[in-house]
């Protein structure tokens, strides 16, 4: 019990595994006049990349470095069939981008941007009236200011058709908040609640959710930049502002939505009991490291369809039920194609608001979709 628990703490909101060393014929893509929503995703790791290219049969490719990667474009690799409860029934595509987190830490940063504008311009060149940006695709174009760069070669992009897919992810990661802790006799009027990477863009709407919607006891603030954290604390008129090591212990309930360079070992003996953990990271790696009854892990920002999803792409990502579940993000470029809203739902940094969460969720319940609720 009082083991140390290492949190790998890069975020991968919503990354899924690449098909793209497969051959096209295994796809047998389908033509079609108008390509609806899109997914731009990327690998883990390069290790990961190596080991998805030995596990299909491509040891030439499992050998390869970072330097290979970083030359490889960007991919459609599969088609994706998604029904509502409705009864109405959309496509999209799948884009590889072939980032990989290492062009960051080995700084790349020419790289890294390059893949994600080349990933967007694909999806745009491909008729793709919506697309989310998986993982570190949103990070990356906000970090590095990549609005600014409209020409893509010959083609200008077209910011209304890509959106971040936070504030779906920020709505899922409260309902599993207010629907979970019920359940381990959590009263949230009594709760406190930790959000560790409360200043961005998909912590900072998971505080105003808790605060405006909830009667959560008491907010602790985690992140990085006091000065954000001290405007979120303005903002929200409340929350107390704490480092993580004095915050976990008081922590009825943890929502894990940081993105940091290093590790961080936590104790879980210093936690709570019960405690909630609602793991907003990938890959989601809390729950086969900690051993304690009382500590559960939730797997955050993942929702299920009420109906199979038809693609090929999500059966190397770790999903237990990987024909209904996936990651929120994807899920709203979904959900604007479902409602044939082609705009940028969610973009910029700490645009989010508790209305939009609403709108969105509305439209998710709408289509039947439901937040992940197994430990």
């Amino acid at each position: 019990m009082g083991s140390k628990l290492k949190i790998k703490t890069f975020k991968f909101s919503l990354l899924p595994s690449s098909f793209f060393l497969l051959p096209s014929s295994f796809f047998l893509l389908p033509l079609f006049d108008n390509l609806m929503f899109g997914l731009i995703g990327h690998l883990t790791s390069l290790e990961h990349a190596q080991s998805v290219a030995k596990e299909l049969g491509y040891p030439e490719y499992a050998d390869q470095g970072l330097d290979f990667w970083c030359s490889a474009p960007p991919q459609i690799v599969d088609t994706i069939t998604v029904t509502s409860i409705t009864g109405q029934k959309i496509e999209g595509r799948y884009v590889e981008s072939c980032f990989l987190p290492e062009m960051l830490a080995t700084r790349r940063i020419k790289a890294a941007t390059r893949k994600i504008l080349n990933a967007m311009a694909h999806a745009q060149k491909n008729g793709i009236n919506i697309t989310a940006l998986g993982g570190f695709s949103s990070i990356i174009f906000e970090t590095f200011n990549l609005q600014q760069i409209k020409q893509i070669r010959n083609l200008k992009l077209d910011f209304e058709r890509f959106t971040t897919g936070n504030t779906h992810t920020a709505y899922i990661l409260c309902r599993q908040v207010e629907q979970a802790a019920p359940k381990l006799g959590i009263e949230l009027s009594k709760a406190t609640v930790a959000v560790c990477g409360a200043t961005g863009d998909i912590g900072s709407a998971v505080c105003r959710w808790l605060n405006v919607k909830t009667n959560v006891a008491e907010l602790l603030l985690i992140a990085r930049d006091k000065e954000r954290l001290q405007d979120l604390q303005t903002e929200l008129g409340r929350g107390k502002i704490m480092g993580l090591e004095e915050a976990l212990p008081q922590a009825d309930i943890v929502v894990w939505v940081a993105s940091m360079p290093k590790g961080v070992e936590i104790n879980p003996s210093t936690l709570k009991q019960p405690c909630l953990l609602i793991d907003g990271g990938y890959p989601k790696n809390l729950a086969t490291q900690v051993q304690h009854p009382e500590i559960y892990v939730l797997n955050g920002g993942i929702v299920e369809h009420s109906l199979d999803i038809e693609w090929k792409i999500m059966k190397i990502v770790n999903m237990d039920v990987p024909g209904r579940q996936l990651f929120a993000c994807f899920a709203e470029s979904m959900l604007l194609e479902f409602e044939k809203l082609y705009t940028n739902f969610s973009w910029g940094r700490n645009q989010i608001t508790v209305e939009k969460m609403e709108q969105i969720g509305e439209i998710s319940v709408k289509h039947g979709f439901r937040p992940l609720m197994s430990f």
